[in-house]
């Protein structure tokens, strides 16, 4: 018996009323069949993207037995990799007409448990790695010994209400999950738009979008312009730069391992458009004293690999020669040229020689072609962009610590750490 009062040991198979391999059935459609999740389907947060439905023809007796419905189980038995161990589980949380793949295991739970904090609990199970001594790699593939599995003891409480609040706490958090994902979603619908119009059209000083029936526009090698606007090389707004710090051994301590920031190509191409606090390396003194350094607020452009990712630096930091800097001359406006520069991307990709290792050059990027507005309309257009990425990036952080959040509560509450019975007790008063 479990040490906790009010819990008890089990095997997990004792949870389940029925367990059953779905069907892949026949070659169907959408007019003759019936939907049929795969792996494909399962989000890695315990949810169901119901996007994408295969849809295949299968037996009515055949379906019966495996069809999925609200308060269903699944449990992935085949297909994982070395980064992304079979038996991932997720929850039907709707109604569904149709049922799962042959690799997928289709559970229900025992009346006088609740599914949902099963669903959870064998999500936990997953997260904390206790599904790895399960797996089973004879081709290609990993498949999950799931017979094996269920014959592991797990400690859950007694009482179904116990169970059933536990559930309801972490199903508010994963609401909030879902609700802050989907912010941050529309928030990048809008900024991609935002930059769009701003980058074509610009904003007048009365804070107004132009457009051809209000403001004066006129041609241009780019295509259709503000009048108030002139074309430009990149070198006439910036000083472009090299950064160095070629043909050294990678990890050599007599040149890395000291205090100064040394940032590589996937410091950038992780932070398009924002700026860059952290970073993969960092240079001792003599190492510092073979590269060059970039100040703050420099634009970091990659030309290797990932062609033309943007991002701003934080403060001073190093590069070496697959990062060119852009360091911005007054009275232009930082953020305006970083987003004009990031709006080429598409271009320079395609300038860049078609070989194993594609890469551009400052002869490149020094001539591009920048629609450049005048000093205070630069600004104008730089803050409305960093307003909307402020926007975002609190929303992704809020979205960090509920992510965060939910871990902490799974450890508490699905071990018996902390209870719920307060808030059971509350709710009968």
């Amino acid at each position: 018996m479990s040490s906790k009062e009010g819990w008890r040991e089990c095997k997990i198979r004792d949870l389940f009323a029925s367990s059953i391999p779905g069907d892949w059935g026949d070659e169907g459609s959408p007019d003759n069949g019936v939907p049929v999740l795969r792996s494909t389907n399962f989000r890695n947060d315990g949810s169901i993207d119901f996007s994408d439905l295969a849809f295949r023809k299968i037996d009515a007796p055949r379906l019966e037995k495996r069809r999925v419905k609200k308060g269903t189980i699944l449990v992935e038995k085949s297909g994982g990799s070395p980064v992304q161990p079979a038996g991932r589980v997720v929850f039907c949380d709707c109604d569904f007409s149709g049922t799962a793949s042959n690799f997928i295991e289709v559970i229900e739970v025992e009346d006088g448990h609740s599914a949902k904090y099963v669903s959870y609990l064998l999500y936990y199970l997953y997260q904390i790695g206790l599904i790895l001594k399960y797996q089973q790699q004879t081709t290609g593939i990993i498949n999950f010994k799931l017979g094996q599995y269920i014959e592991e003891a797990i400690s859950l409480p007694v009482d179904k209400p116990e169970q059933t609040k536990i559930a309801e706490v972490l199903s508010t958090v994963d609401r909030a999950i879902e609700q802050t994902e989907a912010l941050i979603a529309k928030q990048q619908r809008i900024k991609t738009g935002l930059m769009q119009d701003l980058l074509t059209r610009g904003i007048d000083e009365h804070g107004n979008l132009r457009s051809e029936e209000t403001h004066a526009f006129k041609a241009s090698p780019l295509g259709r312009i503000p009048v108030e606007w002139d074309i430009k090389p990149l070198a006439k707004l910036a000083d472009i730069d090299r950064g160095k710090f070629t043909h050294r051994p990678r990890n050599d301590p007599r040149f890395y391992g000291g205090t100064f920031p040394f940032i590589q190509t996937g410091d950038v191409t992780s932070r398009v458009g924002r700026r860059i606090y952290l970073f993969s390396q960092t240079l001792n003194e003599r190492g510092m004293k073979v590269s060059k350094e970039f100040p703050v607020d420099t634009i970091a452009v990659t030309i290797a690999a990932n062609i033309a990712d943007t991002a701003l630096l934080a403060f001073p930091m190093y590069f070496p020669d697959s990062v060119v800097g852009a360091v911005v001359r007054t009275p232009n406006n930082v953020r305006f040229v970083e987003l004009m520069i990031r709006k080429w991307k598409p271009l320079l990709e395609q300038l860049a020689p078609q070989s194993a290792q594609k890469n551009i050059n400052l002869d490149t990027l020094r001539p591009l072609p920048i629609p450049t507005a005048q000093p205070a309309e630069q600004d104008r257009i730089g803050d409305l962009y960093e307003q909307a990425e402020t926007g975002q990036e609190q929303s992704e952080r809020l979205l960090g610590k509920l992510r965060s959040t939910k871990q902490a509560l799974m450890q508490d509450l699905l071990t018996g750490k902390k209870r719920v019975t307060p808030l059971l007790a509350a709710s009968e008063v």
